[in-house]
């Protein structure tokens, strides 16, 4: 089986589905489905489209030492299925912690592990939590010293909380809505 029908086929997603969803001609998805290797444009939005890394969608030719490698890591995304509702609840689990900002990655990584979702959405969910978390103390120390005054301050704070919550929203609506992320990193951190 293709990498590509494999993951399709692991989202619950039509070839015809998959077409319109990334404007490839289901034409195109059958042959790559059947051994025709994705290049370009084509490569970059099926990723896109099935919120994976570019790679993941190459043929590799495994050595024999490697196979054992490829069959465990199928293993493990068999034992961790994505479910868009577990991975809403992890998103949204930072919403609470927003204003103590260990927590608000800590708690939705534990989740990620509790509930066995492992997959490159939580890891990405769980980065953009990160990287607004070493982000909010920078973008604050440069508004305080800006001197501007406590209303600036103040303002900046409730800008900088509000930012997150926007980022959590509407990942949390984009999930439910399309099953991927608005907001995505070109790099995972996790």
């Amino acid at each position: 089986m293709s990498k590509l029908k494999a993951i399709r086929e692991f989202q619950n997603l039509t070839q015809e589905e998959l077409a319109q969803k990334s404007g490839v001609s289901v034409r195109t998805i059958q042959r790559i489905e059947t051994g025709k290797e994705p290049k370009g444009y084509t490569l970059k939005v099926l990723a896109q489209v099935l919120a994976i890394e570019a790679n993941e969608l190459l043929t590799e030719k495994p050595a024999k030492e490697n196979l054992a490698d490829v069959e465990e890591i199928d293993k493990k995304q068999e034992t961790d299925p994505i479910n868009f509702t577990k991975l809403k609840l992890i998103n949204l689990s930072s919403i609470p912690f927003i204003i103590i900002p260990p927590f608000n990655i800590i708690i939705p990584l534990l989740l990620m592990f509790r509930m066995k979702q492992r997959n490159s959405l939580a890891k990405q969910l769980i980065s953009i939590q990160i990287l607004w978390t070493i982000m909010a103390p920078i973008i604050f120390m440069l508004g305080i010293f800006l001197k501007l005054g406590n209303q600036f301050t103040i303002l900046l704070m409730a800008l900088i909380v509000l930012s997150n919550v926007i980022l959590i929203l509407r990942n949390a609506v984009a999930l439910d809505k399309e099953k991927k992320l608005f907001f995505t990193l070109n790099f995972s951190i996790l």
